[in-house]
């Protein structure tokens, strides 16, 4: 008898996973407990794969042998309670994923920086021209690019909630850039389980794969001195050298493994800021483990144009300078948008709150917000936090009421930054949506 397949949501992440499943020749039964994209009906509908939406039947689960549940469905999901009740292995698409491929998987996780740095390794691995994909929490889904490509390597970004379903999935290199605390409202509002689940992704690593870290980032740091791990260990830090690893000295970036090292300038690096420093160091070292030549790294470092919707510079209108940093979801996200800011800024933030503490926030905005628009259906939180720290906040019900607030309160050679803090969800699809209106609200002015 034919596995059966069941997969719980019929987003990209769901999808992808039904179409893999296909392939493989397995029975398979998308889900869905609200409305389907047309573009996702297209590619079920294409591939054979029988779905439902509006809802999970009451015989969904008979027969099923495995679970397939999107990143963006809780474990509290009462579809999700019934299948472990009935002893019915519930995984993420990750896990489900890596079962079908042998290629070399840089997976990148981390609160901020994973997008920006996961984009990063997949650019050095086609400088250097390497048969490589780019998936994950970023772009199509890791099952989607299995079943459609057949990729020597991929770059890999994982969020928490990709990870959490995760049980016997390997990377051969593994990237935690920082922890710090996101997403709280998923996790009961418990810091730990948040970062037992970033660290997750060292539990499968063995003797011959290789974990990058940044050791200064305090949680992260205090996490690494009590486990126990036999994977080979690359530390970056912009305050303390680290050989094997990355660090900074006289101004250079050193990138230092074995007998090899590569330095350059942090000027050269195309990525400018504090936070960016990191992100270049663990892209350079996993370049390394790569045995990518240090030329092609070099460049890629130098030459990397960023992605949309991080601190993505779009626009000047009459002397403004609109920022869209749209992905910027979480308060620590905002907090290195701000501090790269180096003039006063009209900040629009908010949306759903997941649990933030603005007050990490206090400092910058007293020193670089000159006014504060907050766009979001529930605006409660943002407004007493900030009031009293700025002079000026303002509440917008659209996009085009923020961007219109914004322009009229920014004076010659202040900057517009979209910043959120939040997540996207109250107002818009998702934070691409949110960017996309705010590049288009500015066009318009």
């Amino acid at each position: 008898m034919s596995k059966r397949i069941i997969v719980l949501g019929g987003g990209e992440s769901g999808t992808g996973a039904a179409v893999l499943a296909k392939t493989k020749g397995l029975q398979v039964f998308l889900s869905d407990a609200g409305e389907l994209k047309s573009g996702y009906r297209d590619v079920l509908a294409r591939y054979n794969v029988e779905w439902e939406e509006g809802g999970h039947g009451k015989e969904l689960l008979r027969g099923a042998c495995e679970v397939i549940k999107s990143p963006g469905i809780p474990d509290s999901a009462p579809v999700v309670r019934l299948a472990a009740e009935k002893g019915i292995p519930v995984i993420s698409e990750i896990e489900f994923a890596g079962r079908f491929t042998g290629a070399v998987k840089v997976c990148i996780t981390g609160s901020n920086g994973k997008t920006t740095t996961s984009a990063l390794v997949y650019h050095m691995m086609k400088k250097a021209g390497l048969n490589a994909g780019l998936a994950g929490n970023i772009g199509k889904s890791f099952a989607r690019m299995v079943a459609e490509h057949d990729h020597d390597y991929y770059s890999l970004e994982l969020s928490s909630f990709q990870l959490d379903g995760i049980t016997t999935f390997k990377p051969d290199v593994a990237i935690l850039l920082n922890i710090t605390p996101d997403h709280l409202d998923r996790y009961n509002y418990e810091v730990k389980n948040y970062i037992d689940s970033k660290l997750s992704i060292i539990n499968n690593l063995g003797k011959n794969d290789s974990f990058i870290w940044c050791s200064d980032d305090e949680i992260s740091n205090r996490e690494m001195k009590k486990i126990k791990t036999v994977t080979r260990l690359y530390p970056f830090s912009q305050k303390t050298k680290n050989i094997p690893g990355a660090y900074i000295e006289n101004n250079n970036l050193v990138i230092s493994l074995k007998n090899n090292k590569i330095e350059m300038t942090i000027e050269e690096l195309a990525l400018k800021g504090r936070h960016n420093i990191y992100n270049s160091m663990a892209a350079g070292i996993a370049g390394q483990l790569l045995r990518i030549r240090k030329d092609v790294i070099r460049e890629s470092l130098s030459d990397f144009q960023g992605i949309e919707h991080r601190l993505e510079r779009f626009l000047v209108v009459h002397g403004i300078e609109f920022i869209n940093d749209s992905k910027a979801t979480n308060v620590n996200s905002t907090w290195y948008g701000l501090e790269s800011m180096n003039k006063k800024v009209i900040w629009i933030a908010g949306g759903i709150d997941k649990g933030n503490d603005y007050s990490v926030l206090d400092q910058l905005v007293r020193e670089k917000v000159r006014a504060v628009v907050c766009l979001g259906k529930d605006n409660s939180k943002l407004l007493k936090a900030f009031s009293g720290v700025v002079p000026t906040i303002v509440e917008a019900a659209s996009m085009h009421e923020a961007v219109r607030s914004a322009y009229y309160l920014a004076k010659n050679g202040d900057a517009v930054l979209l910043s959120p803090a939040c997540a996207s969800f109250d107002l818009f699809e998702n934070y691409e949506d949110r960017g996309r209106q705010f590049k288009n609200c500015v066009r318009n002015l």
